[in-house]
């Protein structure tokens, strides 16, 4: 099973700009989609961004277009989302899930096999 460890959280001002990364070890890492997903206080866990297993093709909550970018390096079987124009309602634990085989998702039920996230808190 693909072991998923997140990284690149921390306190930011509202304006700035992180970077995250997903450190996936296992062979099969670039077979699978991946996802990223964030749970705020109180709230349910949902879909930020996904890429599919080339990555071809990518997804992204209304909330975030325009302002992170999902991309993935299956040489390095490391998937990143850089965060730009960070707004204090996007605190969050972030977290990196195993997608579907080859196709992305934006449906948070088709994600398995979770990192352990990462905290990102926004300060206006």
């Amino acid at each position: 099973q693909v072991q998923l460890v997140e990284s690149g959280g921390g306190l930011v001002q509202a304006g700035g700009s992180l970077r995250l990364s997903c450190a996936a070890s296992g062979r099969t890492f670039s077979r699978y989609a991946m996802g990223w997903l964030r749970q705020a206080p109180g709230k349910e866990r949902d879909f930020v961004a996904a890429i599919s297993w080339g990555g071809g093709s990518t997804y992204y909550a209304d909330s975030v277009e325009g302002r992170f970018t999902i991309s993935r390096d299956n040489a390095k079987n490391t998937v990143y989302l850089q965060m730009n124009s960070l707004k204090p309602e996007d605190t969050a634990v972030y977290y990196c899930a195993q997608g579907p085989l080859l196709r992305a998702t934006t449906k948070v039920n088709e994600y398995d096999n979770w990192g352990q996230g990462t905290q990102v808190t926004v300060s206006s």
